[in-house]
């Protein structure tokens, strides 16, 4: 099965219900899960899990990944339901 996968898509950010803009998804999988990677030393950061928490707050997304590409490879699933937007 193959999942349409885009690189940089554009997404429409909100702020309280008004478009302020856009932001580039690294990956948007199926229109339906952004992907953020990472790579660096150690593992994920707290930093990195409210960078994608706030896309997906920002946003009419609900599931995030934020995939880490460092020493030991890590991967985090975020979501935030559209009803608490």
């Amino acid at each position: 099965m193959d999942l349409l996968c885009i690189q940089q898509s554009a997404i429409k950010v909100y702020y309280a219900e008004t478009e302020v803009g856009n932001y580039f998804a690294d990956i948007l999988v199926e229109n339906k899960i952004i992907v953020e990677i990472k790579a660096g030393k150690g593992e994920i950061i707290k930093e990195h899990e409210m960078q994608i928490f706030n896309y997906l707050k920002a946003t009419n997304y609900e599931v995030g990944l934020l995939l880490h590409f460092g020493e030991k490879p890590t991967f985090k699933r975020v979501v935030f339901s559209n009803e608490y937007k």
